[in-house]
């Protein structure tokens, strides 16, 4: 029997990460035990408004490892193997104790937004919790009703962290993809990186699986966070055999330690066909553009979606530009979260399935009579010739179509500007250039 250990709300704005908490885990039960498959990084619903970060739980199978055991990590010089499944019988009683000792030492309890918990279970819940988390709100009687009676929970303060500990253990992956995290040595916790940023752009072009590596439009890797946790990069990938090769190929200080996650990252899982309705739930729908997009303070960018509002935030950068360039009558596809107060859809992505006829005054109609120039006499009224006085209705005038600086299909932010869970346009099937910059 194999177990399943979920984490969940352990780090905090200051620090921390729960995935480092994972390798500990890794560390201890791998001296007695095997890990089944890869660990998990599972990502939840990301409107929460009381997430921490990137709203990450983790997920660990222990057992006793048949087949051909596959390196997937580095841990205090120990080389870290997982099998593909998993015999015997392991009873949660083996490893709830140390488990616990580990989550108390790490989690930053001394944070109010902080509420830790974690569950060892010999089976898991139906995968309908983790879509229910992913995608929607769910209170902690109902992730605990969901795993009741299949094995051991243990919270600590407000007991929050049993929703992400639980849906971890529920994902079924079907889109996934891998990550490989490296953590600094802890002497050099909240100091500034060292990650050479030429390295990782011959590393993005060179492991073409991997992705969001580096913001070309904003010149700036994206690979390490900007939060004093413990983790010095993390790079994704659809194929994990291209992370360690990938990590190599990056100058950087050198890792205390490494592991590769099987995770839920870059799968829009997170999104639900149809229109914006309750708060906190990202929608994928699509609709007519109703007005013309208008900048308010602080650079956000506002239009309508069949008088739905749509806001593109200032910190999605360039694909502002984009939104800019709509106008009523153009037929867009909207993936976005929806906002409470004010209620409005923030923008993830874009697709442009129709474009509208744009027209521009060309020049004034010449006079039938006399040849002469006509002129305006106002909006909506007759042209009137400067020369014989001949009178023309409005809709004499030549137009001409211009160009609207836009082509059809999917826009996105730059690199530095995506959700952990959006899936990017290159894992779409969607081609992007070779520096994924924004069009427009």
């Amino acid at each position: 029997m194999v177990l399943w250990i979920g984490v969940d709300d352990t780090d905090s704005l200051r620090g921390m990460c729960t995935t480092f908490l994972a390798t500990e885990i890794v560390r201890d039960l791998t001296q007695d035990f095997d890990l089944i498959g890869y660990p998990r990084l599972v990502r939840l619903n990301p409107n929460i408004p009381w997430k921490t970060r990137g709203n990450g739980a983790i997920c660990l199978r222990v057992g006793h490892g048949r087949g051909l055991a596959t390196t997937i990590g580095e841990i205090g010089g120990r080389k870290i193997r997982s099998y593909p499944r998993g015999s015997k019988e392991v009873e949660a009683s083996e490893v709830v104790g140390r488990i616990a000792n580990l989550v108390e030492r790490w989690s930053c309890f001394d944070d109010p937004t902080t509420n830790p918990a974690f569950v060892v279970l010999s089976r898991p819940p139906s995968a309908k919790l983790y879509w229910h988390t992913v995608r929607s709100v769910v209170t902690i009687d109902e992730a605990s009703r969901a795993i009741r009676g299949l094995g051991t929970v243990r919270s600590y303060k407000n007991g929050r962290g049993i929703i992400g500990a639980a849906a971890a253990t529920a994902w079924r992956p079907g889109d996934r993809t891998y990550e490989i995290l490296a953590y600094r040595e802890p002497a050099a916790w909240g100091t500034p990186r060292i990650v050479e940023p030429d390295s990782v752009k011959a590393m993005d072009r060179a492991f073409l699986t991997t992705f969001n590596n580096y913001d070309y439009a904003n010149r700036r890797a994206v690979i390490t966070p900007r939060s004093p946790c413990p983790i010095l990069l993390g790079i994704r990938a659809d194929r994990p055999q291209e992370l360690e090769p990938a990590m190599n190929r990056v100058e950087s200080e050198r890792p205390e330690r490494w592991l590769i996650f099987e995770s839920n990252q870059g799968t829009d899982d997170h999104v639900t066909r149809g229109r914006p309705g309750d708060p906190f739930t990202t929608v994928n729908f699509d609709g007519e553009v109703t007005s013309a997009p208008r900048t308010i303070l602080g650079g956000h960018v506002i239009f309508e979606v069949d008088r739905e509002e749509v806001t593109a935030y200032e910190p999605s950068k360039q694909f502002r530009k984009v939104v800019r360039l709509l106008v009523p009558g153009d037929k867009v596809r909207v993936i976005g979260a929806v906002r409470g107060s004010p209620k409005t859809v923030n923008l993830e992505k874009i697709e442009i399935l129709r474009l509208a006829v744009v027209t521009r005054k060309f020049v004034n109609p010449r006079c039938p009579d006399c040849g002469g120039r006509m002129r305006s006499r106002g909006s909506g009224a007759p042209y009137r010739c400067t020369r014989c006085g001949h009178h023309e209705p409005r809709n004499e005038e030549v137009r001409a179509e211009i160009a609207r600086g836009l082509a059809l299909g999917w826009y996105e932010p730059p690199v530095g500007s995506r959700r952990h869970l959006s899936k990017p346009l290159r894992r779409m099937g969607v081609p992007v250039g070779p520096e994924e910059s924004t069009p427009g």
